[in-house]
C-alpha cells in the first residue's frame, strides 16, 4: 500500500510558492536593469517641456516650481514601480475565460494568495535588479530635488505609502479581473481603466494642476478617489506638499481603500466561483 505524501499547507505552501516565483523571475528577467534605464530616457523630454512651460507661465504653478515638477515626475515613476500591476486584471479574466482557473478549485491553493505571492516575488526581483538604474538617474537629477532631505516622519510616511500603494494596486486590479466571471470580454473596460489611471493617478502631472481649475466638488472627488494614491500621493509626500494632519488623514484614507478593495476582490471571487461552470479535462 503506497504511503501518502504530506502536502505543504499554510505558511509552508506560501513560502514554496514565493521562493519558486523568485527563482523563476531571476532566471529570465535579467532585462530589468536595462529596461528600467530606458524608461527614464523620456525625462530628458520632460525637462525641456517643463522648462518651456514655466518660462511662459511663471515661477510656480499649483505650488510646484519647475524643479518640483521634474522631481515629482521621477518620484511618480518610482511610485508606479510599486503600484502598477501589468497584466494582472487581464490575466485573471483570461484564466476565467479559458477555464484555467479550475486548477484553483481542485488544488489547496487560494487564487488571490497565489497571485499576491507571485506579484510580490516579481516586485522584489525587480527592485533588486533595477535599484542601480534608479540610483543612477536620481543621482544625475539630484539638483532638481530639494536640498534638504525629508525628516524622519516624512520618510516613514513616504515608505509606508509605497507599500500600501502596492497593496492597493494589487487588490484594485484583482477586483477588475474578477469581472470576467460575469463578462467574457473585459479588454475594453480595462482600456478605459488604464486611461483613467494614467490621468487621475497623477502620473501625467500633479493633481494640484487639475484641482485648481475645476469646481470645488470635482476637486473633492479627485482628492478622495483611490487612483491618486498610486502615483501622486507618495511623490507629494516626499516633496513635502502633504504634511501635518492632512498627511495622516490621507494615509488613513489610503488604508481604507486598501481594505475596501481587499474585501471587494474576496467577495467578487467568492460570488464568481459560485456561478462559474467548468467543463472538460
Amino acid at each position: 500500500m503506497p504511503l501518502a505524501t504530506a502536502q505543504p499547507t499554510g505558511l509552508s505552501a506560501a513560502w514554496i510558492i514565493f521562493r519558486t516565483c523568485v527563482e523563476e523571475r531571476l532566471v529570465y528577467r535579467g532585462d530589468f536593469a536595462l529596461g528600467t534605464l530606458m524608461r527614464f530616457l523620456p525625462i530628458i523630454t520632460q525637462i525641456f517641456l517643463w522648462t518651456a512651460v514655466y518660462k511662459a507661465a511663471g515661477s510656480s504653478i499649483g505650488g510646484f516650481t519647475r524643479n518640483d515638477v521634474i522631481a515629482y515626475y521621477l518620484l511618480t515613476m518610482l511610485g508606479r514601480a510599486f503600484s502598477s500591476m501589468p497584466g494582472l486584471a487581464s490575466g485573471i479574466a483570461m484564466q476565467i475565460r479559458t477555464g484555467e482557473i479550475k486548477k484553483f478549485l481542485i488544488q489547496p491553493i487560494d487564487l488571490l494568495e497565489y497571485l499576491l505571492l507571485a506579484r510580490l516575488a516579481h516586485k522584489i526581483v525587480y527592485y533588486a535588479v533595477a535599484a542601480a538604474p534608479f540610483a543612477l538617474v536620481f543621482w544625475l537629477c539630484g539638483d532638481y530635488f530639494p536640498e534638504k532631505w525629508p525628516d524622519a516622519t516624512t520618510w516613514a510616511a513616504f515608505l509606508l505609502s509605497l507599500v500600501m500603494s502596492f497593496a492597493l494596486g494589487f487588490y484594485l486590479e484583482a477586483t477588475l479581473g474578477m469581472i470576467g466571471f460575469w463578462f467574457l470580454e473585459v479588454s475594453s473596460l480595462l482600456f478605459v481603466y488604464m486611461l483613467a489611471n494614467f490621468f487621475f493617478s497623477g502620473h501625467m502631472f500633479p493633481l494640484d494642476f487639475l484641482t485648481d481649475s475645476v469646481p470645488g466638488w470635482v476637486a473633492s472627488l479627485l482628492w478622495f478617489q483611490p487612483l491618486k494614491f498610486l502615483a501622486y500621493f507618495p511623490a507629494a509626500v516626499y516633496l513635502g506638499k502633504i504634511h501635518g494632519p492632512e498627511l495622516w488623514q490621507n494615509l488613513a484614507l489610503l488604508a481604507v481603500w486598501v481594505v475596501f478593495f481587499y474585501v471587494a476582490a474576496r467577495v467578487a471571487l467568492h460570488r464568481g466561483l459560485k456561478r462559474y461552470s467548468g467543463f472538460g479535462g
